[in-house]
């Protein structure tokens, strides 16, 4: 692994451990860090990614802890995935046509304001976190993303604070695990928010509506993708 150095993302405000760790995983979920591999010594990691080494042992603490490392004393750090990454990007189901894909995502926008009569209902009444975003995958642009938070789960949320992956964030940041989701999958045309393509262009839709543990509905998200680079797969093993 040559991992690249951190860029300077003045819209991430999320602990620099963090984005570390992030892209670790990336490289992980790309295949590029196959299960059993060692990661090379944590001086030239940190050297190569311009970080402190302290930074980049919290990152490598916080990847152990989620299952994906484990870190031998005397030997190294070694690869755990990517079977355990449950809760990370279990749901993400959309790959490229030829075959996975690294997911990322930039945020849009984040506003909290009155839920539309349109969309399944939340859990609370009342406003409800809006989050709009862009999805790649490989760094192909290949969808847009509009997700309904329940209004409940913060007091106010900042969109420097969100990773690439929500759930993560829901987990680690809110203490909110989504335990099960259901998605149905269908055709519509690109939204007018989204710079993907024009409002009259169909694409591919899928609407989720994800749930606490204790069944409350906290989520309800829509993703458009572009199909003719993407597809909705949702592998059964």
């Amino acid at each position: 692994m040559q991992p690249a150095p951190l860029s300077d993302n003045t819209q991430d405000h999320r602990p620099l451990y963090r984005r570390v760790a992030d892209l670790v995983l990336r490289e992980i979920m790309s295949g590029r860090l196959v299960d059993g591999a060692r990661l090379p010594p944590e001086r030239d990691m940190a050297a190569d990614m311009g970080v402190a080494v302290g930074t980049l042992r919290k990152a490598l603490e916080a990847l152990s802890e989620d299952g994906l490392l484990e870190r031998v004393q005397g030997s190294g750090n070694y690869v755990k995935a990517p079977a355990e990454l449950s809760g990370v990007y279990a749901f993400f189901r959309l790959e490229l046509l030829s075959g996975g894909g690294v997911p990322d995502a930039t945020v849009l926008s984040l506003d909290k304001v009155p839920q539309r009569g349109d969309l399944p209902a939340l859990a609370t009444a009342g406003p409800a976190f809006r989050i709009r975003r862009l999805r790649r995958l490989d760094g192909i642009t290949v969808a847009a993303e509009e997700i309904w938070l329940d209004g409940s789960a913060a007091t106010d949320l900042s969109a420097g604070d969100l990773g690439p992956s929500l759930y993560r964030f829901y987990r680690e940041v809110l203490g909110l695990w989504i335990a099960r989701a259901q998605d149905r999958v269908g055709m519509d045309v690109w939204p007018d928010w989204a710079p993907l393509g024009t409002t009259s262009a169909p694409c591919g839709f899928v609407e989720r509506c994800g749930q606490a543990a204790d069944g409350r509905q906290v989520e309800v998200s829509r993703t458009w993708f572009d199909a003719s680079v993407a597809a909705y797969v949702n592998k059964m093993e």
